[in-house]
């Protein structure tokens, strides 16, 4: 019996004892550190993609994520090797694109990179009281998550664009941890990894590109894994495209691989992009994706993507200090800094009743 299932037995079992022994009653529900088994992160690819999490991937457009996305899917279904050699299970995946078209886009892609064809599934729609609807990842995870199982051995799920799965406002922290809150779900309850594909804001050249992400701070503090895809300028003045580890909370958090966008023809008439891996690159995604000529004047360009963190963050609300700081330290930015742009925002700070201190944007 695998570590999850016996995990899932003895938390069972233990509440089962205790629903015995005691009156039911409301309240916090506890699990004795005793019950629960300790079990290593499972692996699809090696300290990339974690089999049960959610992961973003994320970069400008026009640099092929989506592209990257299907090749990552396609060597799933073929039980290929990935891009540090390392060989793949095979597995199912599933695909929702709510920018890119199944039959022009998606499976030309699929094709160009080896995919099993008969191993992937693109959803479409959803089917309730009869009727067919537009599938919506704000609405129907739990939809997505019954046909998972139905399906069986799903191995990879990609979500594009992530920020669909947000109804209310995708700057608000509040609302976007909620919002992703299912697909953290999903992806533990299938036993997947699940890709979320995003866009770069367009401040904050030259810093952790984990601060760079479109939308609320929650889309860099609840993924285990941030990757990103950019092209950049080589020491030399050439272009060259990388794809890197901006952020991970259970492995290496660090190097990447360059990669090319290939243009091929898979069958008669049919044109698509894949990716071709190239070699290993080594340091943090930060220097990876920093152009050289763009190094000077750093702390200028810290102090402003800040002051975006902030803005996104805040909104209209008022946020706890602590909260403040512990949003930025997952987001990688350094507190000295977040106070200085504060300061420059003159963003209000008042004590509360609690004795806590609370943050708000200036009227």
């Amino acid at each position: 019996m695998n570590a999850p299932v016996e995990t899932m037995r003895r938390v069972v079992d233990a509440a089962e004892r205790i629903r015995k022994s005691e009156p039911v009653r409301d309240g916090v529900v506890l699990v004795n550190a005793a019950d629960v088994v300790p079990q290593p992160v499972r692996w699809l690819w090696p300290d990339w993609l974690a089999l049960g999490k959610l992961h973003i991937l994320a970069g400008a457009p026009g640099q092929g994520k989506t592209t990257i996305a299907m090749s990552l899917a396609a060597t799933v279904t073929r039980g290929g090797h990935w891009p540090d050699g390392s060989q793949c299970e095979p597995g199912n995946v599933l695909v929702w694109s709510g920018e890119d078209d199944p039959g022009d886009t998606l499976l030309p892609r699929l094709m160009a990179a080896g995919a099993d064809r008969h191993r992937v599934f693109f959803v479409t729609g959803t089917r309730v009281s009869g009727d067919v609807e537009s599938f919506d990842p704000s609405r129907h995870i739990d939809l997505l998550q019954a046909e998972a199982q139905r399906i069986g051995d799903v191995k990879l799920i990609v979500v594009d664009p992530i920020v669909s799965a947000v109804a209310g406002d995708s700057h608000k922290n509040a609302e976007t941890r909620r919002a992703l809150q299912p697909l953290v779900d999903l992806a533990a309850s299938v036993g997947a990894a699940l890709i979320g594909i995003t866009h770069f804001s367009k401040a904050g050249q030259g810093l952790d590109p984990t601060q760079r992400l479109i939308g609320s701070v929650a889309f860099s503090a609840l993924p285990r894994v941030v990757m990103v895809a950019a092209k950049v300028k080589s020491d030399e003045g050439e272009d060259r495209r990388i794809f890197a580890r901006s952020k991970s909370n259970i492995g290496p958090d660090q190097g990447g691989f360059e990669y090319h966008l290939v243009q091929s023809e898979p069958t008669t008439g049919i044109f698509a992009s894949h990716v071709a891996w190239g070699s290993p690159v080594e340091g943090s995604a930060r220097e990876l994706l920093t152009d050289p000529a763009m190094q000077e004047g750093g702390q200028a360009s810290a102090v402003g993507a800040a002051a975006e963190f902030l803005r996104d963050l805040l909104g209209s609300d008022v946020v706890s200090s602590k909260t403040v700081q512990a949003d930025a330290k997952a987001a990688g930015i350094a507190w000295a800094t977040v106070r200085r742009a504060a300061d420059k925002m003159r963003v209000k700070k008042r004590k509360g009743h609690d004795g806590k201190w609370y943050w708000c944007l200036p009227k």
